[in-house]
């Protein structure tokens, strides 16, 4: 079985950070990755893709609004199976 995708962030000013990426949704027009800076259990964050259509490289916030956050939460819950997501 392939292992989650590894992606790396370049933040401007900062080192570069690696993250897995565990599972990915479209919701209301933009994209979200659920990504982990671990492979196996560990912490997770919910990230949006703030960029445009048609750019090159991505532009990601880290969901954090508590409504988004949840509908966002639960809908990666549905796609995993044994996965609870706490969103404190």
């Amino acid at each position: 079985m392939k292992g989650p995708e590894k992606i790396t962030f370049r933040p401007e000013g900062e080192d570069p950070v690696d993250f897995y990426v565990l599972e990915q949704t479209r919701i209301g027009g933009y994209n979200y990755i659920l990504v982990t800076d671990q492979e196996g259990d560990g912490e997770a964050m919910i990230l949006k893709d703030l960029s445009r259509d048609g750019e090159e490289e991505g532009l990601y916030a880290v969901v954090t609004g508590d409504e988004e956050l949840s509908a966002v939460a639960g809908v990666f819950e549905n796609m995993l199976e044994d996965v609870d997501l706490v969103t404190e």
